[in-house]
């Protein structure tokens, strides 16, 4: 075991170094400057696209739940324990390069989820796409695009699921005192049901859960600013002094701060991952840019919204530790001997609601969140299975007991590695798809230009593929128009 958890860290440590940070805050800044920041300047249609009233769809999902599975599939503990680790490693001013990475992670989710809508196929009677298929039919390299997709049955099917139900776990069993192993056998039930009943299950739950649990959290967020409002300044000060080095007690880890909240933001936000983007193709719409918009405002959600609570949770309150990973020496430590976590956000919001509001209550929005990041790791683990074997329901159905069996792990497995698993996962993803889409950038940017000169000309836009030398199977995107 020990020679595997090594393996494992060195494998991350080389996956996450700090090339993929850079890459994706070059990448970030660069489909920014040359879609003109649609992230900020197209902000109005991106709640107009996502409220907007949407018939189901006989082969896929509406916008709204795309949307909503995406939001929960990023929503997990990467958005609590995640944050809590970032902070740890990299101090406050981790926080600040999650929102650059989020604010520029936007456009890059903008650019994914438009490519594979564009190039989305149909598999027994349903929509799928992601990196996989944009990859073979616009790159024209098959071997890159069944990596991707066995990367991908290989992070969101079996490395991070595991983190996700340790979590939950462990969540349970300090609020209602339930074993390990009882929590994690009640998730994996509750989750079997909803993973076997497929796509459309999967995006009815998330729809209803995700506004909810963003909600209730958000407001707890707001109770701790209004209790510790006379300690804003100072953790406005040290986010942004820490994030530039100029804070004196953080000003050693600058390089961490960085590291780390890039690595965070990618990890909770999923911007660059092209995990958003596989579910972005079962949407269906009349035009890809309209749910690249969609699913940039899900990475707004969860940096701004639902990261950002957890932020102000644990720092406004000082529940957090600070360590300097060089020196391995503590910087900062309000909460002596405690591990990082999902337990530092637990302790503070029961402390301040009390057992029932702040220990129970969050016990549920943890499970909730690690629910609905389950289900959208699931599928999109069995979209690319289904790329692989061509919808053979055998495969599906043995990735779908695989999922099961890898979340269960995570009760029998220590914690760190699980993290550690989670991460290497992403970073892989992260790799393949950042690339692809800096390959296929040109076509991506003629796509988005095509939908605002049909707005500028009055128009609801409508894709037709054959402009951009896209074929269109099965006539997917000539039903969509005729439909709409």
């Amino acid at each position: 075991m020990e020679f595997f958890n090594n393996a494992i860290t060195q494998v991350n440590s080389i996956v996450w170094s700090n090339v993929l940070v850079v890459i994706c805050l070059v990448a970030g800044v660069y489909f920014s400057i040359r879609l003109k920041f649609p992230q900020i300047r197209l902000f109005k249609d991106m709640i107009h696209l996502l409220v907007k009233a949407d018939p189901d769809s006989k082969s896929g999902i509406t916008p709204f739940q795309a949307f909503a599975t995406t939001v929960g599939s990023r929503v997990g503990m990467g958005s609590v324990a995640g944050v809590a680790t970032g902070i740890y490693f990299g101090g406050p001013g981790a926080v600040f390069w999650m929102w650059v990475l989020g604010l520029l992670g936007a456009a890059t989710a903008l650019m994914e989820s438009t490519l594979a809508q564009a190039y989305k196929t149909k598999i027994n009677g349903e929509y799928i796409g992601g990196p996989a298929l944009f990859i073979e039919r616009g790159l024209k390299i098959k071997p890159y695009a069944v990596l991707f997709a066995l990367a991908t049955i290989l992070g969101p099917g079996i490395l991070m699921p595991g983190l996700h139900a340790n979590s939950v776990a462990s969540t349970f069993q300090r609020s209602f005192g339930t074993g390990m192993i009882t929590g994690g056998v009640i998730l994996c039930v509750f989750l079997a049901i909803v993973v076997f009943g497929g796509v459309k299950r999967i995006g009815k739950f998330a729809e209803k859960a995700a506004p909810i649990m963003c909600l209730v959290y958000m407001l707890m967020a707001i109770g701790i600013v209004v209790i510790y409002f006379k300690n804003i300044p100072g953790v406005i000060g040290q986010i942004f002094g820490s994030a530039f080095g100029v804070d004196a007690v953080f000003g050693g880890i600058v390089g961490s701060a960085i590291a780390w909240g890039v690595k965070r933001g990618v990890y909770s936000t999923e911007a660059g991952q092209g995990s958003g983007a596989i579910v972005s193709a079962a949407a269906e719409v009349t035009h890809p840019a309209k749910q690249g918009l969609v699913q940039a405002l899900s990475v707004y959600i969860v940096s701004f919204i639902v990261c950002t609570s957890t932020a102000i949770i644990l720092l406004l309150s000082n529940s957090y530790n600070v360590i300097n990973e060089t020196t391995g020496k503590m910087i900062v430590e309000y909460l002596p001997g405690s591990q990082y976590g999902v337990g530092w956000s637990q302790d503070i919001l029961e402390a301040t609601y009390g057992s029932l509001l702040g220990g129970k209550l969050f016990a549920i929005i943890i499970v909730l969140f690690v629910f609905t990041s389950l289900i959208g790791y699931e599928y999109q683990a069995e979209s690319n299975v289904n790329y692989l074997f061509k919808g053979k329901k055998t495969a599906v159905w043995v990735i779908r007991t695989i999922f099961i069996l890898s979340t269960f792990s995570g009760v029998l497995v220590n914690a760190d590695i699980i993290w550690t698993m989670g991460d290497t996962g992403a970073g892989i993803m992260t790799w393949l798809n950042i690339i692809a889409v800096a390959l296929m950038s040109k076509q991506a940017f003629a796509i988005f230009k095509d939908y605002e000169e049909q707005k500028k000309q009055g128009k609801d836009p409508v894709f037709h593929p054959e402009q951009f030398g896209i074929d269109d199977p099965e006539g997917i995107w000539a039903i969509e128009e005729k439909r709409n």
